[in-house]
């Protein structure tokens, strides 16, 4: 027997909503903007459904994504019916389809597909320098002159690397890695197995500023894992760049993903 209607949170807003989808190597994130960009409702979870920007669990992804969007819509009183999602750097057309196949299939018509620096840069609005997405699996790298993305890489370590070598180092699942890796009151005892990995990422955006040939002053990182207390202090050692870190670095992507959603019938 179906259970009380819930009444809604919220009036149902006379202006188009905006949603975004991010389909991350380990959180999958919904965010949902009003008519001016501000955010009013969303959710994420760890979910292992994507490798590398490739839909690795399509049905996982699917009821996921459903489940999600159904809890968020009790919560704001209305149906969502539309939404943007993003992809990283290098990933093929076939893949970027297979994405916007998920939102399809979970009841969401999907409205764009954006690389995720340039959705990044939708929230930061950057004229130059380089932002660098410390993902799941990968880290990715867009570096910007004049506001317009003239480089991109991406390349295997991530956060999913992180959990690894915890699970290396303390003898455990990588499931309780995951939770350890997270949890404040062991991140600092966690942070010398971690720095190694910290200096890889560095790497990585070290050579590919040097292959762009552009002349990049300042690092923006985004991602969940750039949260990691002391990851900051780390790359700036070791590029010898300014590293700046926003606040809640995981929803910098899912919010410029959400911002780039919008129906014909939305556009001025």
């Amino acid at each position: 027997m179906p259970g009380p209607e819930l009444p809604p949170l919220r009036s149902a807003p006379l202006d188009p909503l905006h949603v975004g989808v991010d389909l991350g190597t380990a959180y999958l994130v919904l965010v949902v903007l009003d008519h001016v960009n501000q955010p009013i409702a969303g959710e994420y979870q760890f979910a292992q459904v994507v490798r590398d920007g490739l839909v690795v669990d399509y049905l996982g992804a699917v009821d996921r994504l459903v489940e999600m969007k159904n809890r968020v819509e009790v919560r704001l009183g209305m149906p969502l019916t539309h939404a943007s999602s993003g992809y990283p750097p290098g990933v093929p057309l076939v893949e970027v389809r297979a994405t916007a196949n998920v939102l399809e299939a979970a009841g969401l018509s999907c409205t764009a597909m954006i690389g995720e620096p340039s959705a990044a840069n939708a929230l930061l609005c950057l004229r130059n320098g380089a932002i660098v997405d410390v993902g799941g699996g990968t880290t990715g790298i867009a570096i910007l002159e004049d506001g317009q993305v003239v480089y991109t890489a991406d390349e295997p370590t991530g956060g999913t690397h992180f959990s690894l070598v915890v699970a290396g180092a303390q003898n455990i699942s990588f499931e309780a890695a995951e939770e350890m890796k997270t949890n404040p009151a062991e991140q600092t005892r966690l942070f010398p197995i971690l720095r190694p990995v910290m200096e890889k990422v560095a790497s990585i955006v070290n050579r590919h500023v040097s292959e762009s040939q552009v002349k990049v002053e300042t690092l923006t990182f985004v991602g969940g894992t750039s949260s990691y207390p002391g990851m900051a202090g780390v790359i700036e050692e070791y590029t010898g760049l300014p590293t700046y870190i926003p606040e809640r670095p995981l929803f910098v992507t899912p919010i410029g993903i959400a911002m780039s959603d919008h129906l014909p019938n939305d556009m001025e």
